[in-house]
Order: C-alpha cells, then structure tokens, then sequence
C-alpha cells in the first residue's frame, strides 16, 4: 500500500450496494489488534478527505468513514497497515515487511475454509 492510501482509491464500482455497520467494521479492527498484538487507545470513525486511516503517537486510529462502503479485502488492508503503525511508526522495509506477511498469512488462512 502506497504512503498515502488515497492513491489506492477503488472505483466506485467496487463500492458496497450497502456499507457494512460501523460495529462491524470496529469488531474486525479489534480482532486484527489481537492479532497483531497491539493495543490502539482508541478507534475512532470520522469522514476524511486525504486518507483512508490516520494513527498518533499516543496510540488513536482513525478511519474513514467511506471504508465502510469499499470491499472486505481492502478495509483488511487499511486496517492491517494503521495497527502495524503503532508498531513501526515508519513505511520502511521492516513496515512493508510485516504488512505483506500478515496479509498474505489471513488470504492463506481463509483459503482453509
């Protein structure tokens, strides 16, 4: 994922018919914290213009509210890439690293079925 997730803008085609409920969407950050052993202070949904997510020092993520309407795979995604920022607060190689190893380890986990 690019440094700033807007460039990774879907088309609005591949919007959700409906967007899934903000308690959905906070139940699956919380699951993926506990997955990734982290623990954000707080999780916050708000309408963002430049991005999809933002994380502060003291542990707040942030989200946007339109990712509520955007595919399962890319919300994993954003959502993946701001928990690990209370981890490595940078988007180096040891960030991208653990980002394509925790994605691509759930995309192997869901293929189990």
């Amino acid at each position: 994922m690019r440094r700033d997730l807007r460039h990774s803008m879907r088309p609005a085609s591949a919007r959700l018919a409906a967007p899934i409920p903000a308690d959905e969407f906070k139940s699956d950050v919380v699951l993926w914290a506990e997955r990734l052993e982290v623990d954000p202070g707080e999780v916050h949904l708000v309408a963002m213009k430049r991005k999809w997510a933002s994380c502060s020092p003291r542990g707040r993520v942030t989200f946007d509210l339109e990712l509520l309407s955007q595919p399962e795979d890319f919300r994993r995604e954003v959502i993946v890439h701001e928990l690990l920022h209370l981890r490595v607060r940078n988007h180096g190689a040891l960030f991208n690293a653990l980002l394509r190893a925790h994605l691509a380890a759930d995309l192997n986990t869901e293929g189990r079925g």
